[in-house]
């Protein structure tokens, strides 16, 4: 069956649609992976067209299928110990700021599947000996978040962890799960995901001493990224670290941190 193709119109609808729900602008270029992505869903609903598709979305009866569409159209870009000097930093601001009678916390703040959470986790869990510290990770896609909380992963997709933590923290899969991996039981009790958009106002959750928030706000205009930006610093406590991808920069926005390495920042 040949793919159905999208007209500029329908394209530009659902920018604004993938906009109004998450704040991601698609820049014209994406046209092609709206397609790719959504293409399917209209086969499945036996749709002759991207406008019949959109207008699905806007009934009741397309409300479940609202989240289908976001979890598509949302980039899931990770991997184990991404910028790797990151954690470095992390673990040395633990170890500063652990008091043993309250836990250390982090947010991944979007976590994708779930290896930046579960790096954080191998961290801290090595780092701060039985000091206690917990973990949340959250996302806009609950379908990632469902591959997050298994914690199973393809082997392929673990090279970038240390071998020390790969042999301490992951068990490797025999017999049908031969080729992946599965993270220790005693770093999934002490990590937790939740479902949370980053573009609406933010759950009871803080304060954190750490909040990871990378390689994101590439997907957001200026105006977006501020509010956000906003919204996220809200739940971090005074002196604690926020982490941001090398491609990002917090310069334009007058928030209340300083740089203290780079793609780091600790709030005022």
């Amino acid at each position: 069956m040949l793919p159905i193709a999208i007209t500029d119109h329908e394209f530009g609808q659902f920018q604004r649609f993938i906009f109004e729900a998450a704040g991601i602008s698609l820049a014209p270029a994406k046209k092609a992976l709206v397609c790719g992505r959504l293409g399917r869903r209209l086969q499945h609903h036996a749709l002759g067209s991207y406008r019949d598709y959109l207008e699905l979305l806007r009934s009741r009866a397309g409300a479940a299928e609202v989240q289908t569409a976001i979890d598509l159209l949302t980039t899931n870009e990770t991997y184990f110990f991404r910028e790797p000097r990151h954690f470095d930093v992390l673990r040395r601001h633990a170890a500063q700021r652990t008091v043993r009678t309250q836990p250390f916390r982090v947010w991944s703040a979007a976590c994708s599947s779930g290896e930046e959470v579960y790096s954080i986790a191998m961290v801290l869990d090595d780092g701060l000996g039985a000091a206690p510290w917990e973990v949340l990770g959250s996302d806009i896609s609950e379908r990632v978040l469902q591959r997050a909380r298994s914690a199973h992963y393809r082997a392929l997709r673990t090279d970038g962890i240390p071998p020390a933590y790969l042999k301490r923290y992951c068990l490797r899969g025999v017999g049908a799960q031969q080729g992946t991996l599965l993270v220790a039981r005693t770093l999934r009790e002490r990590t937790r995901f939740s479902q949370i958009n980053l573009n609406e106002m933010l759950p009871p959750g803080g304060p954190f001493d750490a909040i990871f928030l990378r390689n994101v706000m590439i997907y957001f205009d200026a105006a977006t990224k501020r509010q956000v930006v906003a919204r996220v610093l809200g739940q971090l406590k005074p002196g604690g670290l926020f982490f941001v991808g090398h491609s990002e920069s917090l310069h334009d926005l007058n928030a209340p941190v300083r740089a203290v390495a780079p793609a780091v920042y600790r709030k005022s």
